[in-house]
């Protein structure tokens, strides 16, 4: 940080003095736009990327486990003859809708950096398309939040979902295995986010729902489930 308030002391110095040659002008400009360059380098803690560093080479547990033990058994119970028919999860889509952002961008910034916390990746705001009147709602108006997961950061909330959130929902009494919409793909609504531990409820504004999107490869829907099903998925019996 001192760095970077050095550099934009010097180029504010730079730009105060009259050039006396188009040699100077052109030394000013080019501090001037290092210095710009460094400001945006150095982000305040709050704008970070909520994305940990993972050690190198590190495979998420839940990855590892889908290729010794789940591909093997689907392979099993389908008889794929190629090891890419074996279906997979493709990536994960977590939305959260803030209606009272109508109102309050704040709520809207709030649930956002909640959702950061909750992926694992940086959440960004979702806007209206169009404007609707009877809602009082602006087009391109800050509405929710919306992170899409893939790869590790995928696999990693995909494993805390099931074996620490989901248990912790008020009255769960497992997931709707009907839930599928004839592609594969999985919907999981949660109506409070304050199930992931993530979430440090003394320091929220508010309770927030969510909506969980599990896209897969799989063709049918009944392939679909039995990879969610052998990945542990809670589904009601």
């Amino acid at each position: 940080m001192a760095e970077a308030q050095a550099a934009a002391e010097k180029a504010a110095k730079a730009e105060k003095q009259v050039p006396q040659s188009p040699k100077d002008a052109a030394r000013a400009e080019k501090a001037a736009a290092k210095a710009e360059k460094a400001a945006k380098a150095e982000k305040a803690p709050g704008e970070k990327s909520a994305r940990p560093r993972l050690p190198q080479g590190y495979q998420p547990r839940l990855r590892k486990y889908y290729s010794e033990v789940v591909a093997p058994q689907l392979v099993e119970q389908f008889g794929y003859k190629n090891k890419m028919q074996v279906p997979v999860i493709t990536k994960v889509v977590l939305n959260m809708g803030v209606g009272e952002g109508v109102a309050d961008r704040k709520k809207v910034e709030n649930a956002a950096a909640d959702l950061s916390l909750i992926a694992g990746q940086k959440a960004v705001v979702t806007r209206s398309r169009k404007a609707i009147a009877t809602y009082k709602l602006r087009e391109n108006q800050p509405i929710g939040a919306r992170v899409t997961l893939r790869k590790t950061q995928m696999y990693e909330f995909i494993d805390r979902l099931v074996t620490v959130a989901l248990p912790r929902a008020r009255d769960f009494r497992g997931l709707n295995p009907k839930s599928f919409d004839g592609r594969g793909n999985f919907a999981i609504g949660i109506k409070e986010h304050i199930i992931f531990p993530e979430i440090n409820y003394d320091k929220i504004d508010q309770v927030w729902g969510l909506d969980v999107v599990v896209c897969t490869s799989a063709r049918t829907d009944d392939e679909a489930r039995a990879l969610l099903r052998a990945l542990n998925f809670p589904f009601r019996q």
